[in-house]
């Protein structure tokens, strides 16, 4: 596995790997991370294609994404200790 392309973002740290015939978009936030894999075989124009799909919208949903996940932790955490 290996980093091909990193994108800036104010929330999250965005990375763009290529394993085994794949693109594999890694999204981070704090402790959180989402994870997308990509067969190459389905974009036109590779890497290239990927940075098409991580549009705004998209990228407004994966925020979402984080703090749903984050309130998860949280009351997990709080069911574990109490």
């Amino acid at each position: 596995m290996r980093i091909i392309a990193e994108l800036p973002h104010p929330e999250f740290k965005i990375s763009i790997l290529s394993m085994n015939q794949k693109f594999i978009v890694k999204i981070e936030q704090g402790t959180l991370e989402q994870t997308y894999k990509i067969p190459e075989m389905d974009l036109t124009d590779g890497v290239n294609s990927v940075f098409e799909i991580l549009d705004e919208a998209f990228l407004k949903t994966v925020s979402t994404r984080f703090a749903e996940m984050g309130k998860d932790y949280k009351n997990a955490f709080y069911r574990y200790n109490y």
